[in-house]
C-alpha cells in the first residue's frame, strides 16, 4: 500500500517546480554596506539593498534596473510608521525574492530580456528616490536620503559591470515607475555614450484630480511628501522651473520634458489610483465605495459614471505624450497595479492583451524599435482578457 505521506511530498514538490517554472528563480540580496559612508542610507540609517541575476550569452551587456514599489510617506508619523517595516529598513526585508515577469529568467515567459542583467532595487526611503535632507533629528533618527540610495546603487551597478551596457532600461512598479521618470534622463546621463536607453514606467503615471468629495487630496499629500523628504533639488529642472515642486511628482508635469524614449505601461482603471486618489478613505467617510474599490463588479452604476470620467481625465493627461513618435503606451481597460512584475500579466496565454500584443511584446517591439506601440484600450467592460483581479504588492497602502 502506498505511503500517503510519500503522495503529499510528490504533490509539494511537483507545485514547488510549477512555482519556480512560472515565477522564475530566487535571487539573493545585496547589501550596499559601503553606502553607509555616503549617507545613502533607508529610513531607519541601514545599508540599501538590490539584487541582481547576471545576465548571459547574448545579454552579457544588457541591463534592466527595476524599481520596487511601495507607495510614499508624507510626514514624520507615516515615516516612522514604515521605519520598522521592509519599506524603510534593510533589516526587515527578506533576503531572497522571486523573480518573475519582466524579471524572469525563463526564455518562455520573458523572451526579450531573459538573459539580461536584471536587478531589482529595494524601495527603502519613502520618496521615489528624490530625497536629501543632511540633518537627522536625534529624537526619530529617520534619514531622508533617497536621492542618495538612487546615486550609490548606480555607481556599484556601473562599478560591476554596467559601465559596458549596450542596452538598458530602467523600469519600475508604482512609486517605482514614478521614479522610473524622474530618474529617466539621470539614468541614460550615467551609461555609455551609444548605449540604447529606455525607460518603463509600469503604473506610475499617477494623475492630479480631484476625490469624489471634491477635495485634491493627492495634491496636498505629494506637496508634504517634497517638503518631508526635501526633494525639490532632486526633481527635473524641466519641471520645477515652471511649476511648485509638488506637481513634479504628476507626470503628466513632468514626461512631457524628459528627453530619454518613455513606455507607459498603465490601467485606465489604476486600481491603486482609484482607492487612493479617486476614493480615498477620507472622501468616503461612509464606506460607500469599500466593495467597489475591492472589485470593480461590485460598483453601482453611478460609481462606474465616476470611475469612466476618472479615465477620460486618465486619458487626457496622458495626451500630449502621444504626440512623440519615441513614446510607447499600452494602457488597457484592466482594474490592475502593476502589470510588469506579474507573470500573468506580463506574459502568458491568458494576458491581457491591446491589439493581439501581450505587455512583453508591446514593451520589447517598442525597446527594439521593431515597430512603434501607442494603444490605448475601450472602456471597461469591453477587453475580455482582462483577468478578474486587481492584485499587487502594495495595492492595499492608503495614500
Amino acid at each position: 500500500m502506498a505511503d500517503p505521506r510519500l503522495g503529499q511530498w510528490i504533490c509539494s514538490a511537483l507545485g514547488l517546480l510549477l512555482l519556480l517554472k512560472t515565477e522564475g528563480l530566487y535571487v539573493g540580496m545585496t547589501l550596499l554596506e559601503s553606502a553607509v559612508a555616503k549617507g545613502a542610507v533607508c529610513l531607519d540609517g541601514s545599508p540599501p539593498a538590490y539584487h541582481w541575476d547576471k545576465g548571459f550569452g547574448s545579454g552579457i551587456n544588457s541591463w534592466l534596473v527595476h524599481i520596487e514599489g511601495g507607495g510614499w510617506c508624507n510626514n514624520v508619523t507615516a515615516c516612522l510608521g514604515r521605519k520598522k517595516t521592509r519599506l524603510g529598513s534593510s533589516d526587515h526585508m527578506v533576503k531572497q525574492i522571486a523573480f518573475s515577469g519582466i524579471l524572469s529568467n525563463s526564455r518562455n515567459f520573458n523572451p526579450d530580456f531573459y538573459n539580461w542583467n536584471r536587478v531589482k532595487v529595494r524601495y527603502c526611503d519613502g520618496s521615489s528616490f528624490t530625497g536629501d535632507v543632511e540633518a537627522v533629528n536625534h529624537v526619530t533618527k529617520l534619514h531622508f536620503r533617497g536621492a542618495r540610495i538612487w546615486l550609490a546603487v548606480i555607481e556599484d551597478l556601473l562599478a560591476k559591470g554596467m559601465k559596458n551596457a549596450e542596452n538598458a532600461i530602467l523600469s519600475g512598479c508604482s512609486a517605482g515607475g514614478l521614479t522610473s521618470i524622474l530618474h529617466c534622463d539621470g539614468f541614460k546621463a550615467l551609461l555609455p555614450m551609444g548605449a540604447k536607453v529606455k525607460c518603463l514606467s509600469d503604473a506610475g503615471y499617477f494623475i492630479n484630480v480631484r476625490d469624489v468629495s471634491g477635495t485634491r487630496h493627492i495634491q496636498s499629500y505629494f506637496n508634504e511628501v517634497v517638503m518631508t523628504h526635501g526633494s525639490s533639488k532632486n526633481l527635473p529642472r524641466s519641471c520645477t522651473s515652471r511649476f511648485s515642486p509638488g506637481l513634479c511628482f504628476f507626470p503628466q508635469y513632468t514626461a512631457q520634458q524628459i528627453r530619454t524614449p518613455l513606455f507607459i505601461l498603465n490601467a485606465a482603471y489604476d486600481s491603486w489610483q482609484i482607492r487612493n486618489i479617486l476614493a480615498p478613505r477620507d472622501a468616503d467617510p461612509q464606506g460607500a465605495w469599500v466593495s467597489c474599490k475591492l472589485d470593480i463588479s461590485n460598483c453601482s452604476p453611478v460609481q462606474l459614471k465616476v470611475m469612466q470620467d476618472f479615465r477620460m481625465r486618465f486619458l487626457y493627461a496622458l495626451s500630449r505624450l502621444q504626440r512623440s513618435r519615441s513614446t510607447g503606451m499600452f494602457v488597457d481597460s484592466c482594474y490592475a497595479h502593476c502589470q510588469s512584475e506579474m507573470q500573468e500579466l506580463w506574459l502568458r496565454d491568458d494576458s491581457p492583451v491591446l491589439a493581439k500584443t501581450s505587455v512583453a511584446k508591446a514593451v520589447a517591439n517598442w525597446f527594439y524599435d521593431r515597430t512603434p506601440f501607442q494603444k490605448i484600450d475601450c472602456p471597461y467592460p469591453c477587453n475580455p482578457s482582462c483577468p478578474g483581479m486587481a492584485s499587487s504588492p502594495e495595492e492595499y497602502t492608503e495614500a
